[in-house]
């Protein structure tokens, strides 16, 4: 038997030994065990492919957006416990996205939006224009519009404090006596983050990576699809890219680039490029018709060239 005194081993100092002590361990049997304890309740222990597979079969679901385009990009739609993200310049149509993208969830899948606004851009006009296009039925238009929870902030502490109160008690509230919250919308991350980055603004980072902790805990530990927008600069080559930075870029799960179709017939006809995804090939291109959203249209399909020569007048 080992009994424990100052110098056995690094680490282990008078301060230490009387610490011990005073919960009755005094030798190194005794720590040992309480080594054991402490391995055994917090070490990770490996899990096999099979038991993560039947995790994801059992805590995720596939919500789709009502468009078969942007689906098929999505390999389905959105994911529940996932961040997608839009990025694009003005008028690509992101907020028409989320819009659409609320509508098809409240009135197709019966299923709760919550909807953070963050530019003032939420108009209830234009989702009850949407819903009427999808049922004549005053009843179901009113149901689904009830479904999506509109929250209005226009700082980057209401967001937070936004998130937070969610996350605690405000999502657990909203499935009671209805259909269960299934996705979360932020539109957009990038007007309440943006004027915080840049040059020596260290809280900027710190209040970037509280959001995207926020986001990523409200996905996980409440299965929801969360969808945020984002705006765009150039990189080196002159080439589209989302911002906020390196660091924001690894926290939503997919990316999508919205962009307009130059010289198009319509100008509701758009381009989404995947340039993020661990499930599908990045680059993969879709075109679709905001004004169209559950149409496929045949004609604008896969590569960057076809949709060049479509927009030729």
């Amino acid at each position: 038997m080992v009994i424990l005194r100052e110098g056995i081993c690094p680490g282990i100092n008078e301060e230490f030994i009387k610490a011990l002590q005073s919960e009755d361990i005094k030798t190194g049997v005794a720590l040992v065990a309480v080594r054991r304890v402490l391995l055994a309740q917090y070490t990770a222990f490996p899990v096999s492919g099979a038991d993560l597979y039947e995790e994801l079969l059992s805590s995720t679901a596939i919500l789709s957006t009502g468009n078969p385009s942007l689906d098929k990009l999505l390999d389905s739609g959105l994911y529940t416990g996932e961040i997608t993200e839009l990025a694009g310049s003005p008028g690509s149509g992101k907020t028409q996205v989320c819009f659409s993208v609320a509508v098809n969830i409240s009135h197709q899948l019966k299923q709760t939006v919550f909807y953070i606004d963050t530019k003032g851009g939420m108009c209830a006009n234009r989702l009850l224009q949407m819903l009427q296009s999808k049922t004549p039925n005053m009843e179901e238009q009113m149901e689904a519009l009830q479904k999506i929870k509109v929250l209005r902030v226009f700082d980057v502490f209401s967001l937070l404090a936004c998130l937070q109160n969610l996350r605690s008690n405000g999502l657990q509230k909203a499935s009671v006596g209805g259909g269960s919250v299934k996705a979360l919308m932020v539109d957009s991350v990038s007007a309440v983050l943006s004027s915080m980055l840049g040059g020596k603004q260290n809280e900027g980072m710190s209040l970037l990576m509280q959001v995207a902790g926020e986001l990523k805990m409200i996905a996980r530990d409440f299965s929801i699809a969360v969808l945020v927008t984002n705006h765009v600069t150039k990189d080196g080559n002159g080439h589209l890219k989302a911002g906020l930075g390196q660091s924001w870029s690894h926290v939503p799960r997919t990316r999508v680039l919205l962009q307009r179709i130059e010289g198009a017939e319509t100008s509701s006809l758009r381009t989404a490029t995947l340039t993020k995804s661990s499930r599908q090939a990045c680059h993969l291109v879709e075109g679709f018709d905001l004004c169209h959203w559950s149409e496929e249209r045949r004609t604008s399909i896969s590569g960057k060239r076809k949709l060049e020569e479509r927009s030729k007048p």
